[in-house]
C-alpha cells in the first residue's frame, strides 16, 4: 500500500477493502452510492451499514498509518497520564491520555483520527517539551466514552475505598461492560489494583482472605510486600469481578481454577495469568503479571558480564544439541530463554515451542500449550513438533524421563533444543538428569551447555549508602588486606518506594561442554571432578559472580547471601 488507507479517495478506499477480501464488489457499490447521496467519511458509512465493525476499520487504519490500534473497552487509563492532560483538552481534541512512563518520560495518547495533524500539533504545544508523545488509534465512540469514563471517576485506590465506605457494597453489576460497569466501585477497585501493580513493576499480585480482613500483597523484585489490608466485606464482590474477567466459573467455590486476563495498562498490552485456590478463610486469588514490555530483553541487555555473554554466544553457535537453563521457580529462566529465542528469531529458521502455559506470544514463533488444560503433554508434543520441520525447539520444562529423552533425541537428530530444569547448579544438573532415568550415553555429545541462575535485587542508585566492610565480610568476599573498597547497603527513598532496591539482575554460571566433559559424563565421573576440570577451563560459580557484583556496588552482601551460599564459594 503506497498511501495511507485513511487518505485514499472513496473509490480507492473501497477498492482497497475489496482487494483485501473484506468487501465484495456489490458492497463497494452500495457504499459509494451512500457516500454520493449523503457524504461523510467512507469508514463511518462502512461501519454504519454493518459491513465491518468500527474496531476492524480502526485496526485497518492503524496498520496503514503505523499508529497501532488499541481496544479501549479492555483498557485502564493511568492516573498519572490523566493528571498531565486536562479534561477540557481531551474533550476539545477527542484525545484520551492512556499511559505515562515516568522513566522514559513518554505519554501515550489515543485518537480517533490519525490524520488530524492540526489537533496533534495543538496537543503537542500544550504538553511540556521534555515529555515524548506516543500515539494510538481507537474508534470515535470508544475515545469519547473513555474520556467520560476515566475523567468522571476517581482512579486511585484510596479514593475508591473512601467512596465505598460511604455506601453499601454488594456483588451486583460486576458483570456489566462499558461505562455503566465502570460506575460500579468494585470494577474500578479491581482495575486500580491491577494498574497499581503494573506501575510498581510487580510480578505477582496476591489477594489473600484472612478471618477478618483481605490482605493485598505485590511481589516486587522477587520479594512480597504488603500493599494494603482491606475489609473482608469487599472480597466477595471483588472475587466475582476477577473471576468474570479471567473466564472462571463464578459458581464454583470449592475447586481450584485457572484463567487469563488481557488488558491495556499505561498504554501497552499486559496479560495476567490467574489462579484461584480454596482455603480455610475463602478463595485465595493470585495473578502473575505478564508484561511483554519487560519480558523480552535483548541478550546484550541481560546484565551478563562480557565473558559470560561470550560463552553464551559460543553455545548458541552450535547448530544442534541441547541447552539447559536451571534454577528454582522465579529465577528468571523463562526470561532468559525468551531473550535467546528473540536473538535467534529470523526469517531463515522455524522455531517451535511447547510451554505450560504460553506466557508471551512472539511473532514468527509457533507456540503451543501443554499441560492439564491441553490434550498435549510435553513428550507427545515434542514428537508432534518433530513432524513440523523445526530448526529450533523450546521445551518449557523437563519434568520426567520421557520428556527428557524426547528432548535429547530431538537434539540428536540435528535440532537446536532449549529447555529448563530444576537443579541447584550447572554441575548438579547432570546427576539430576541421571536421577530422572536419562542414560549417560544419551547425554554424551548432545549437551551444548548449562546455564544456572538466580535473581538478586539491585541497589537503588539514588540512596545506596557506602560503608567499610567488617573483617568477617572481607573474609567472605575474599578481599585482600590492602583493599579499601567500600561496600554498599540499602537505605530507601522515594525513587525505590522505600525498599532500598530497584530492579533485579541475574547471577549466573555457564558450563559449556567439550569433548573432555562429554567423556567424563560417559564414564560417570563424580560432580566434584567435573567441577574441578571446569574451573581449570575458566568456569566460575554463581556465588563468585555474586561476590563480584557486591564488590562493584551493584547489590548488597546480604541480598546475595539470600539466594546463594557464600560459605561454599568455589564448590557446588
Amino acid at each position: 500500500m503506497t498511501r495511507e488507507l485513511a487518505t485514499l479517495l472513496p473509490a480507492e478506499f473501497c477498492a482497497e477493502l475489496v482487494k483485501q477480501g473484506l468487501l465484495s464488489h456489490d458492497q463497494a457499490e452500495i457504499i459509494l452510492t451512500e457516500h454520493a447521496q449523503r457524504g461523510g467519511a467512507v469508514a463511518d458509512i462502512v461501519a454504519g451499514l454493518g459491513l465491518l465493525s468500527e474496531q476492524d476499520i480502526t485496526a485497518l487504519l492503524g496498520s496503514a498509518s503505523a499508529m497501532p490500534a488499541v481496544r479501549l473497552a479492555d483498557s485502564v487509563a493511568d492516573p498519572q497520564a490523566l493528571a498531565l492532560f486536562p479534561r477540557n483538552l481531551a474533550q476539545m481534541h477527542g484525545v484520551l491520555p492512556l499511559g505515562f512512563d515516568a522513566q522514559s518520560r513518554t505519554l501515550t495518547l489515543v485518537t480517533a483520527d490519525a490524520n488530524d495533524v492540526v489537533a496533534m500539533d495543538q496537543v503537542r504545544s500544550g504538553i511540556p517539551g521534555d515529555i515524548a508523545l506516543q500515539w494510538r488509534l481507537a474508534t470515535r465512540a470508544e475515545v469519547d466514552g473513555a474520556i467520560e469514563q476515566f475523567y468522571g471517576q476517581p482512579q486511585t485506590i484510596e479514593n475508591i475505598l473512601r467512596g465505598l465506605r460511604t455506601g453499601r457494597v454488594d456483588d451486583s453489576g460486576t458483570q456489566l461492560r462499558g461505562p455503566k460497569a465502570y460506575a460500579h466501585p468494585m470494577v474500578r477497585l479491581v482495575d486500580a489494583i491491577l494498574s497499581e501493580a503494573v506501575r510498581l513493576g510487580a510480578s505477582d499480585i496476591h489477594l489473600e482472605p484472612e478471618e477478618g480482613f483481605l490482605r493485598l500483597r505485590y511481589r516486587i523484585d522477587g520479594v512480597l510486600r504488603q500493599a494494603r489490608v482491606l475489609h473482608r466485606q469487599y472480597w466477595p464482590a471483588m472475587l466475582v469481578r476477577l473471576k468474570v474477567m479471567s473466564g472462571m466459573d463464578i459458581a464454583e467455590t470449592r475447586a481450584p481454577q485457572d484463567g487469563r486476563i488481557s488488558m491495556v495498562i499505561q498504554g501497552h498490552d499486559v496479560d495476567f495469568r490467574a489462579a484461584v485456590q480454596p482455603t480455610v478463610w475463602g478463595e485465595n486469588y493470585v495473578l502473575r503479571v505478564l508484561d511483554r514490555r519487560k519480558s523480552i530483553v535483548p541478550m546484550d541487555q541481560m546484565g551478563l558480564a562480557s565473558d559470560r555473554l561470550g560463552i553464551l554466544r559460543l553455545m548458541l553457535a552450535r547448530p544442534y544439541g541441547i541447552v539447559l537453563v536451571t534454577g528454582p521457580t522465579g529465577s528468571g529462566k523463562t526470561t532468559t530463554l525468551y531473550s535467546i529465542l528473540n536473538e535467534l528469531n529470523t526469517e531463515q529458521v522455524n522455531i517451535m515451542t511447547l510451554e505450560d502455559p504460553v506466557e508471551y506470544p512472539m511473532p514468527r514463533i509457533r507456540q503451543a500449550s501443554a499441560g492439564d488444560s491441553s490434550k498435549l503433554d510435553f513428550a507427545s508434543g515434542v514428537r508432534s513438533m518433530m513432524r513440523q520441520d523445526p530448526d529450533i525447539i523450546l521445551v518449557g520444562e523437563i519434568r520426567d524421563r520421557e520428556t527428557a529423552e524426547m528432548a535429547f533425541r530431538a537434539a540428536m537428530t540435528g535440532h537446536q533444543v532449549f529447555s529448563t530444569l530444576h537443579a541447584n547448579s550447572a554441575v548438579l544438573s547432570i546427576p539430576r538428569l541421571v536421577d530422572m532415568g536419562v542414560t549417560a550415553d544419551l547425554i554424551t555429545g548432545n549437551l551444548i551447555g548449562i546455564v544456572a541462575q538466580r535473581l538478586v535485587r539491585k541497589l537503588c542508585v539514588q540512596c545506596k549508602n557506602a560503608y567499610s566492610p567488617s573483617e568477617p565480610e572481607r573474609l567472605l568476599l575474599g578481599m585482600e588486606d590492602g583493599d579499601q573498597a567500600p561496600l554498599y547497603r540499602p537505605v530507601g527513598c522515594a525513587a525505590c518506594n522505600g525498599a532500598g532496591y530497584k530492579g533485579r539482575m541475574a547471577l549466573t554460571e555457564l558450563l559449556r561442554f567439550d569433548e573432555v566433559l562429554d567423556d567424563m559424563v560417559a564414564q560417570g565421573v563424580r560432580s566434584a571432578e567435573i567441577l574441578a576440570y571446569a574451573r581449570k577451563e575458566g568456569f566460575s560459580t554463581m556465588a563468585e559472580d555474586g561476590v563480584q557484583r557486591v564488590i562493584e556496588g551493584a547489590t548488597a552482601l546480604e541480598e546475595v547471601a539470600r539466594v546463594v551460599d557464600l560459605t561454599r564459594i568455589g564448590r557446588t
